[in-house]
């Protein structure tokens, strides 16, 4: 079944402007998510995902009430929800294997949903901008596809990506919004930014720099975050890495080092320490082949929950 706007097949065979002139609410709905200023959300009930993260839940969830992500410059931010169900997913895409992550996704919201029930399937896609290199575009094109081929109706719902989530500053195009949450309670989307990324950041970056599939962060039904088994071998040239400067990481690890945030090396560094000093996370992180679960305590922050309790 194909991707609709407004009841109608999307033409995907023509440019994403096309669509845009045919679809003008489309337009007017990403000018006002880009008017919004980005609302600082503090961990309290926030499950953060990561690049190549996906997690979904419902609005009967007792732990989580916001799905966010952000850092995205070429990536795209994808909220795909139930209208009946109220199951939530969102991911953060990087185009490495866009159409088996959006099947993924897709499976992952009708598990929460039931069959027969009321509601449609409804995706917001935001991120992207007019980089030199044109791997948003390139992005944009791959989702809208991957969604057309579903074998479910998806209804295009919000579309602030590439050209339409673009400024320009001294002949340098930037993202206007970096990252988005949505309330799983009242399907509001919003322009976001988190202090807090939750538990093992450096090691969630580390599985995504070592080549990672898009991956499943999160069980609804039990409210846990779960973090792993993560297995890899020792970074390729990690010494040669850390010793670059900042400008040389910038320039070579980033998809756009002219539109970064300005943590963005920092970040790069950290990771990479944290590859260097675990070459072999089966010895040091899971030797046990088992995850790290996080539940949410009673302030609503997570805390790492040991079966030995049990």
């Amino acid at each position: 079944m194909p991707l609709l706007v407004n009841g109608a097949r999307v033409e995907l065979s023509r440019p994403t402007g096309d669509m845009i002139r045919a679809h003008p609410h489309l337009e007017e709905k990403a000018k006002l998510l880009r008017s919004q200023p980005a609302q600082i959300v503090e961990p309290k009930g926030l499950l953060y995902v990561q690049q190549r993260e996906f997690a979904v839940t419902t609005p009967k969830d007792g732990s989580v009430s916001i799905l966010g992500s952000d850092d995205a410059t070429t990536c795209h931010i994808v909220v795909l929800r139930h209208t009946g169900s109220g199951a939530t997913c969102l991911t953060h895409c990087d185009g490495s294997d866009t159409e088996a992550e959006v099947s993924l996704i897709m499976s992952s919201v009708k598990s929460l949903s039931h069959p027969t029930g009321c509601g449609r399937l409804e995706v917001h896609l935001v991120g992207g901008f007019n980089d030199d290199r044109q791997l948003s575009q390139k992005l944009t094109n791959q989702l809208l596809r991957a969604f057309d081929l579903q074998p479910d109706d998806v209804h295009l719902v919000t579309f602030c990506v590439t050209e339409l989530n673009d400024r320009e500053e001294q002949d340098i195009h930037f993202p206007i919004i970096y990252g988005i949450a949505v309330n799983v309670k009242t399907a509001e989307i919003f322009p976001a930014t988190f202090p807090d990324k939750g538990p093992d950041e450096d090691l969630r970056s580390a599985h995504v720099l070592t080549g990672a599939p898009l991956t499943n962060i999160y069980d609804a039904r039990t409210e846990q975050l779960r973090i792993g088994p993560y297995f890899w071998g020792p970074f390729p040239h990690v010494d040669f890495w850390l010793e670059q400067d900042d400008a040389q990481i910038l320039q070579n690890l980033s998809t756009s080092p002219l539109a970064e945030p300005p943590h963005f090396v920092s970040h790069i560094r950290s990771t990479l320490t944290f590859l260097k000093e675990h070459p072999f996370p089966s010895r040091s992180l899971f030797p046990d082949r088992k995850p790290r679960i996080y539940k949410k305590n009673e302030e609503g922050l997570w805390e790492q929950f040991c079966s030995d309790k049990l």
